[in-house]
């Protein structure tokens, strides 16, 4: 039954249950993250900032949202979005012609072959300021499947061991657009595009603006570490790339434990609001020969540390 919000020991101090509006009832959907809210529009959210200013605390607390039967148009999809900060254009995926910063995921018999969204990964840690965060609207869902996973990286932090923790808390790694959206492209292009994106670097464990949590920061886009070849690690040379890579392969296989995550299932007009500076997620393509059509506005974000 949805309940109202009562504080937990590790609920960050920024945010108010107490301030909470009586008629949003919050139903968290894990012991960790996500929270299906209902009572509320998102096109009132737009125009309201105590409403607006409630969601977003929700968001802090839970670090993805649901909603369902948002029968909002694009123009309210991209408002809502846009009271958290500017909308990013997307350099591969492109936006629809009428409202910049939306992208149109649309997956239907006639689509290419891709396999980006079914990798755990953090939207946009190949730019030097990732994502925000994002708000995903179901367009057309199929009858079965197509699900999305999101993942809380706070938590998959916190239960390091302590000495894995120890160990990377001073490290950064390399993330690259070109290894992942550019590899399928010809030779020319995919330099193009690393000429516009750089690899970005990151910290492996990195700060939430906002909590001052600290987060596990590598993924499906994230190539290898720029720091680990000192004598605290390596003995001789030839430990670097077995050392680094096996460290980098047990961290990024931490998203898949699913203890951390929270698995949402869509129908049309289903809504998503992800904090991406503290989750992955993953899309399951498991609906093949059905369609699926999803529009997402993406929330410019701020350099990690």
């Amino acid at each position: 039954m949805p309940k109202t919000i009562r504080p937990k020991e590790h609920t960050p101090a920024l945010v108010r249950p107490d301030v909470l509006r009586t008629s949003v009832t919050v139903e968290p959907l894990t012991c960790t993250i996500g929270a299906e809210l209902a009572g509320v529009s998102l096109a009132d959210a737009a125009r309201d900032d105590d409403l607006f200013a409630e969601i977003r605390s929700l968001l802090l607390r839970y670090k993805v949202l649901f909603l369902r039967d948002q029968d909002i148009t694009r123009a309210d999809h991209v408002a809502f979005a846009e009271r958290f900060g500017p909308l990013e254009e997307h350099p591969v995926a492109g936006s629809d012609p009428d409202h910049p910063g939306l992208v149109r995921i649309y997956k239907d018999l006639d689509s290419a072959p891709e396999h980006y969204e079914n990798a755990l990964h953090t939207d946009g840690t190949w730019r030097e300021n990732p994502s925000m965060g994002a708000v995903l609207r179901c367009v057309e869902s199929p009858p079965v499947g197509g699900d999305t996973i999101w993942v809380d990286m706070v938590e998959a932090h916190r239960r390091l061991p302590e000495h894995v923790r120890q160990q990377i808390q001073d490290l950064r790694a390399r993330h690259s657009i070109e290894a992942t959206f550019g590899a399928v492209m010809p030779a020319e292009r995919r330099h193009a595009l690393a000429a516009r994106f750089p690899d970005a670097e990151h910290p492996v464990v990195r700060t939430h603006p906002e909590t001052g949590e600290s987060i596990l920061f590598v993924n499906a886009f994230t190539t290898h570490f720029v720091n680990y070849h000192t004598p605290a690690n390596v003995r001789f040379g030839q430990d670097f790339a077995p050392g680094a890579g096996n460290l980098l392969n047990y961290l990024i296989s931490q998203a898949a434990v699913p203890e951390y995550q929270v698995r949402w299932r869509w129908r049309k007009n289903s809504v998503a609001i992800w904090d991406n500076r503290s989750t992955q997620h993953y899309a399951v393509q498991d609906y093949w020969p059905a369609v699926r059509k999803m529009e997402r506005a993406g929330i410019v974000g701020d350099r990690p540390f």
